[in-house]
């Protein structure tokens, strides 16, 4: 695929080029490309061999695509680039869930994207920013990043360090508005607000706590000690939440989860979290169920 055929592709085919900090030059790697969904809920089911019963689908960590490719080690949830399952294309507008692990020195060189919501939530060391916005940024452990592609944007981003990896969750969110301003935003979160609580880190709201995007979805962060309990209620009807496991064990409604283990539940206003082990960390992402 050249270079202007991919730009063509827009919304159902965002693609990715990649190149060291080093050589700085973009190249084309298809390293980091979706494919073209139907607009029909939270996924492509149902499918007889599906994990799915009474309105929960259960992804464990090892049941995750996977794709090494030297600098970059990718584990992802849903559907992705040369990992293809028709059972985890999305769930509701939910569209990317990357864990990644980026080598010291290396990088996504500049690549465009538009008509999508990315937020970036680093989980170790550090990651710099550009944009064709004008933006040049660091996001750090602690931070969280979010870009409205909007119309279009190029951007890169780099592990700078030469002594230590870079991971980060890499998330993708189908937006509700179309060909907006494209825009960038970050901030540092405090730690303090999540322990043992649910500390909400994305909204809809540009005056509500945490980044915001345009969707009708709203993200939590939660850090807790062994035995702890808390629920957590639904912002919006018809809704769904997806919880993806960053450290320890948990038990979600009488379903247990551990690291890097995912959950969606869907067709219920709120969800029972319990803390099986201490430092238990997890991220939920309450969404709309259907693009």
């Amino acid at each position: 695929m050249n270079r202007k055929d991919f730009i063509k592709k827009g919304l159902m085919g965002t693609g990715m080029f990649v190149a060291s900090s080093a050589v700085g030059d973009t190249l084309n790697n298809d390293i980091d490309e979706i494919k073209p969904l139907d607009p029909i809920g939270y996924n492509h089911l149902p499918n007889e061999e599906a994990k799915v019963n009474e309105s929960t689908v259960l992804h464990k960590a090892n049941t995750r695509g996977h794709a090494n490719h030297g600098w970059l080690d990718s584990h992802h949830t849903f559907s992705f680039a040369n990992y293809h399952n028709p059972d985890r294309m999305h769930f509701g507008v939910l569209r990317v869930l990357n864990d990644d692990r980026v080598d010291p020195g290396m990088g996504f060189g500049t690549h465009p994207h538009d008509n999508m919501e990315i937020i970036s939530i680093p989980l170790e060391g550090d990651l710099e920013h550009k944009d064709s916005m004008g933006n040049t940024a660091v996001i750090k452990n602690g931070d969280i990043q979010v870009m409205s592609a909007g119309t279009g944007i190029y951007h890169s981003e780099y592990n700078k360090n030469k002594d230590r990896l870079t991971k980060f969750l890499q998330i993708w969110v189908y937006p509700n508005k179309r060909n907006v301003t494209p825009r960038y935003d970050q901030i540092t979160l405090k730690a303090e607000e999540r322990h043992n609580k649910l500390q909400q880190i994305l909204s809809p709201n540009p005056d509500d706590a945490g980044v915001w995007i345009h969707q009708d979805a709203w993200f939590h962060l939660g850090k807790f000690d062994k035995n702890k309990t808390v629920k957590y209620d639904f912002k919006k009807k018809g809704n769904g939440v997806y919880a993806f496991v960053l450290n320890g064990d948990f038990k979600l409604n009488n379903i247990s989860l551990n690291h890097r283990d995912g959950l969606g539940i869907w067709n219920t206003n709120n969800i029972a979290i319990e803390a099986l082990s201490d430092d238990a960390e997890i991220l939920l992402m309450e969404v709309p169920m259907t693009i």
